[in-house]
């Protein structure tokens, strides 16, 4: 009853598109589930680890940058590392399996972390902006817009 049959190819491409599930303790917080449905519908399996990782990486920064304020921008800290934190600038990823993250490190200065997915272990963190007057750099939003063009 209610039950509906998929066939072999729609069952196939379920099974080859991205799933996530989220419960958070406050109601209202965004959830990864919605801002997923924004990736583009390419099939897991065509797409690189690299490209993978940069996209998935992109949708938890959008929406982590949701639940900042005007006084603060994401930043990027790396666990297992004494990398430190580093405030987010720009990311890439090159196939079939790097990432890459630009930015500055907590004493200002011009870093560039190259990392393989497997590796990959990432804490966003809430940092103050650095100039008192200007808005806050929201780095998700420009990189969901290249997402959302490519």
């Amino acid at each position: 009853m209610g039950h509906q049959i998929d066939t072999l190819a729609e069952a196939a491409e379920a099974a080859a598109m991205p799933r996530c599930h989220e419960v958070h303790a406050t109601p209202g917080m965004p959830c990864i589930e919605e801002a997923a449905k924004s990736l583009p519908q390419t099939p897991v399996n065509l797409k690189s680890p690299a490209q993978w990782a940069y996209e998935r990486l992109i949708l938890y920064i959008r929406n982590f940058e949701k639940t900042l304020d005007e006084a603060h921008e994401v930043a990027m800290g790396f666990a297992g590392s004494d990398a430190g934190t580093i405030r987010i600038e720009g990311m890439g990823y090159f196939d079939p399996d790097i990432v890459t993250f630009y930015g500055q490190d907590q004493m200002g200065m011009r870093t560039q972390l190259v990392q393989h997915v497997s590796q990959l272990s990432v804490m966003l963190r809430a940092l103050p902006k650095v100039v008192d007057e200007a808005p806050p750099t929201r780095i998700g939003f420009r990189l969901a817009q290249d997402l959302e063009q490519g």
